[in-house]
């Protein structure tokens, strides 16, 4: 019988539960959050500075299916400046990036501005407004490469400052931050 969880991984932690990194310092890991039975492996990954929904499972055949290209992934971003409607356009026509030293364009994808954000994210302080504007957009993808959304904003000339994943196919950012949920099944 295999077990779902779905959780709000808060910034500052690995989406993994051993590290095997080179440094040799503290590093926050999924465990911390909550007791996930042994084999339990997280779908996909946020990097250790962004936040939101993750999909964790004992089941290898479910993560590979979430993990494809059939299932969107949408991210809310925080950019450095007023994010213009052509970088908009840009970015859902697909941009090019580098990945693993070589360069790739990224898939068209969905792509929006924000006004207003209707989730359960915390404020969080990421710099002070005497260094200008910031703007809220929403990027869904069905790929997933190393920081992808990051290296997005910044390829039109807006680098991210906050990245919180909030929907994965009809699975919808819910629960507070550092919160976890277990489900029967994701789909």
């Amino acid at each position: 019988m295999h077990r779902h969880f779905i959780i709000h991984k808060p910034p500052g932690f690995l989406s993994q539960f051993i590290y095997e990194g080179k440094r040799k310092s503290k590093k926050k890991l999924l465990g911390e959050l909550h007791d996930f039975p042994e084999g339990s492996m997280a779908i996909g990954r946020l990097d250790e500075d962004s936040e939101g929904l993750l999909l964790l499972t004992t089941d290898g055949k479910m993560s590979e299916y979430i993990r494809s290209s059939k299932v969107e992934k949408e991210y809310f971003v925080l950019v450095d400046g007023v994010m213009t409607a052509e970088a908009i356009l840009k970015i859902k026509e697909g941009v090019e990036i580098g990945v693993k030293g070589e360069k790739y364009t990224t898939k068209p994808c969905e792509a929006r501005l924000l006004d207003s954000i209707a989730y359960p994210i915390a404020e969080r302080h990421v710099r002070d407004e005497r260094h200008g504007p910031k703007s809220w957009a929403s990027i869904t993808v069905t790929e997933g490469k190393f920081r992808q959304v990051r290296k997005m904003t910044a390829a039109v000339g807006f680098p991210t400052l906050r990245l919180v994943r909030v929907r994965i196919g009809e699975i919808y950012l819910e629960i507070e931050q550092a919160k976890v949920k277990e489900v029967e099944s994701f789909l």
